[in-house]
């Protein structure tokens, strides 16, 4: 099961109490995958998910809000979508015009009914309520990618104007969540993992949102040490090129004017480093007898590479 399923499947076992939270729920569900049917002249309700505990979860909140028993009716999906589509199915004399209206999805306009954008104010007043809402509008059309992949959260939107809606909806918690268009759809997103985990939490995933900062917190161990490991690598390939050019240098006097030719003092630091042609300059200048200051011994080795920079071989 994906980590969106999972989270998911989270949410479908909290029970909403208040029967305001309970409206919001259905109607933030039904506004993102819910469809309007005619019978007979008259209006029903097509919910559709792929989720068998999303469906329960519907059907339960239908009947204890509207008392309307919803018909079930499972389907198979196309061969390349495998699983099934489960349907619940509210016929006109269950109630659906009232369903459709208290959920906000039909409006009255001049004596005439239509079909509204976006959200209904009046459902999102109180804080439990956009929190219901949108556990409704994240099971009918929400995602999350598993963290191990990558840091994404997202709603998508029939319509730029219910994008919009879902977007300030989400932001009133203090998250800056965004809007982007897919072909002829809006998705609201956000990718920033400490919103994200935000955001689960105001959900109610919150099995989900521990598993979530786990990840987050091993991934974070994990590119520390690659960072570290990568920074020693650069300073030991450093410090074998720096002893290498020293050497070089060392090996060059020593060909032309003789080692004898340096002071006491440089011919001290060549005969170290010809000794510990590994070492590092601190483990070199440990060496040393009596030990050395590393920036000592460091200018005594620069003054060397100067010497052999000047001469000239034949």
């Amino acid at each position: 099961m994906s980590f969106s399923s999972e989270t998911k499947q989270e949410l479908t076992r909290i029970s909403a109490e208040k029967k305001c939270c309970q409206l919001a729920e259905i109607a933030g569900f039904l506004r993102m995958c819910g469809s309007i049917m005619l019978i007979g002249g008259r209006m029903g309700v097509r919910l559709t998910t792929d989720s068998p505990a999303t469906a329960r979860l519907f059907a339960k909140l239908l009947k204890s809000y509207f008392d309307t028993k919803a018909d079930l009716n499972v389907e198979e999906t196309t061969p390349l979508k495998k699983g099934h589509a489960y349907q619940l199915i509210i016929t006109p004399d269950m109630n659906a015009d009232l369903i459709l209206r208290e959920t906000g999805i039909l409006g009255v306009k001049e004596g005439s009914n239509y079909i509204t954008d976006g959200i209904k104010p009046e459902l999102i007043r109180k804080k439990c309520c956009k929190k219901a809402y949108l556990r409704g509008i994240f099971l009918g059309a929400g995602t999350i990618s598993a963290p191990q992949k990558g840091y994404h959260i997202e709603f998508v939107c029939s319509s730029e104007y219910l994008a919009g809606d879902v977007k300030k909806l989400v932001n009133s918690f203090g998250l800056n969540a965004k809007v982007t268009q897919r072909k002829e759809q809006f998705v609201v997103y956000l990718k920033d993992s400490e919103q994200i985990i935000d955001l689960l939490n105001i959900l109610g995933a919150h099995g989900q949102l521990l598993a979530f900062e786990n990840i987050k917190i091993m991934k974070e161990m994990r590119n520390k040490t690659n960072r570290i490991m990568n920074c020693e690598s650069a300073n030991l390939d450093k410090t074998v090129n720096t002893a290498g050019r020293q050497i070089e240098a060392i090996e060059k006097i020593q060909r032309t004017r003789g080692m004898a030719s340096l002071p006491p003092k440089l011919l001290e630091a060549a005969n170290l480093r010809l000794a510990n042609p590994e070492a590092t300059l601190a483990e070199l200048a440990e060496l040393a007898d009596p030990p050395l200051a590393k920036s000592g011994l460091n200018h005594r080795l620069k003054k060397i590479e100067e010497i052999a920079g000047k001469i000239q071989e034949p």
